[in-house]
């Protein structure tokens, strides 16, 4: 009798308790444990059924994830994200753009669209720049009588900008599923990231065009630093972000440091920016601590949830059902590449972008390596994909964060409305990538020294 019917279960269980919102890695555990012991108990009733290797194979399996080199990166970029956002980085990043844009029609829209796309460069952490954003920028911009919905979309889509702009947690996560150096995937990011972000500036200047009462530009009144002062303050706010940028994205780029010594740099920077703004201390340290400690368990504890998963999954036969209905769609590579996109799309309308990258990759990996479809440019597409897992309502993160942090007077509503057109121009960005991958594989192929996966 054939017991493949048991992986399509245990994906639709798993799937039903996410949604209703049990923790995912105690999910993805309690799940793979139930699955994986129904074959021994079916064995009593059917003798015939075999106990698929995989399943015997389990422990050796999440110990080998768990000595995995590329998840050492984690730590450190969740540590650098969390000290520059203690230090206060952010706020006065926004403040001084602000008043740099400020005489420009949609101004503050694009100075929360250039802030989001440094701090994603710097830190990486979406709750961070979404709820830094929401409330330095959010108050400015209302009462300068911006559009609700421009200013809730341009806050929560900016916000995600970490997701795909290296270096990027969810990139060295991707690289881990997917067998890609994390260096490669980070430079294959950087255009695409690059192109997202000059997307939303260029919605937003057609929104100051069209719509002029939609963006206005601040009145010089309210520009209270002007010349020579405002000049000092920007070298002063810019440069230090940007030559921790240079030193972590560069170390990579050039082939002089690993990704996971590229994160210690970083992580060592951020300290020096901190200490360098006044903000740094010992309690501030455990904080951060304590915060990089609290999040990167959560990642691993999802990894060990996720790894038992597949393997029951591919025990009971999952992976045969799932290749032989995507090898054989009509279309080949091009069907398939639809059907993932769409799934991981769809997926993000409910669950977040750690989910997805630990339950569907694995799935997807080996049917696009049986197409022959190259790794990293797939990677970077699910990236992309993946970032819209953010601001899909009606369970986006970002679309969450800042609700928490909106006045009254922005409805959830206003929030959702606001998001749609960035959505929009992220998978304009994706259709983009899938019609000329040398976007992608461009600066990859101009490395001369090879980018380690450590």
């Amino acid at each position: 009798m054939d017991y493949n019917w048991l992986s399509l279960a245990m994906f639709v269980v798993a799937l039903g308790l996410l949604s209703a919102g049990y923790p995912v890695a105690f999910t993805l555990s309690g799940v793979a444990l139930l699955f994986c012991m129904l074959p021994t108990a079916i064995s009593w009733v059917d003798p015939e059924i075999l106990v698929d290797p995989n399943l015997l194979a389990m422990p050796q399996e999440i110990f080998a994830t768990m000595l995995s080199n590329t998840l050492l990166a984690i730590p450190y970029f969740i540590f650098m994200g969390a000290m520059l956002e203690k230090s206060g980085l952010a706020e006065k990043l926004l403040e001084t753009i602000g008043i740099l844009f400020g005489p420009i029609r949609g101004g503050l829209a694009l100075a929360v669209v250039f802030v989001g796309a440094l701090l994603a460069a710097t830190t990486g952490v979406v709750a961070a720049s979404v709820v830094a954003m929401g409330l330095i920028s959010l108050p400015i911009m209302l009462r300068y009588n911006y559009s609700k919905e421009l200013t809730a979309g341009v806050i929560v889509a900016s916000g995600t900008l970490g997701q795909i702009i290296p270096p990027s947690v969810v990139l060295v996560v991707l690289g881990d599923q997917l067998g890609v150096p994390v260096g490669d995937l980070f430079l294959g990011a950087l255009i695409p990231g690059l192109m997202i972000a000059g997307m939303f500036a260029l919605h937003i200047i057609i929104v100051a065009i069209f719509k002029p009462e939609a963006a206005p530009a601040l009145p010089l009144s309210v520009r209270e630093i002007q010349g020579k002062e405002l000049a000092l303050r920007v070298i002063k706010v810019l440069i230090p972000p940007l030559a921790l940028i240079f030193l972590v994205l560069g170390s990579i780029f050039w082939g002089i440091a690993t990704p996971t010594e590229a994160g210690a740099l970083g992580a060592l920077g951020a300290i020096i920016l901190a200490w360098a703004n006044g903000e740094f201390s010992l309690k501030r340290l455990f904080e951060v601590s304590e915060s990089t400690l609290r999040i990167t368990s959560m990642v691993m504890l999802i990894l060990i949830g996720s790894r038992a998963f597949s393997l029951v999954f591919i025990g009971l036969g999952g992976n045969v059902l799932v290749s032989d209905a995507l090898q054989n769609l009509p279309g080949g590579e091009l069907s398939f590449l639809i059907v993932s996109m769409l799934t991981v799309f769809l997926l993000g309308f409910f669950i977040d972008f750690f989910q997805i990258a630990f339950i569907v990759v694995p799935i997807f990996r080996p049917i696009a390596q049986a197409l022959g479809m190259d790794l990293l440019w797939y990677g970077i597409l699910l990236g992309v994909n993946l970032q819209t897992s953010f601001l899909t309502p009606p369970f986006g993160f970002a679309l969450f964060y800042l609700r928490g942090v909106a006045p009254p007077e922005i409805k959830t509503s206003d929030i959702y409305r606001g998001a749609i057109p960035f959505i929009i121009l992220q998978l304009i960005v994706l259709v983009i990538l899938v019609q000329f991958p040398e976007i992608v594989t461009f600066l990859p192929s101009l490395k001369t020294t090879p980018t380690g996966s450590v």
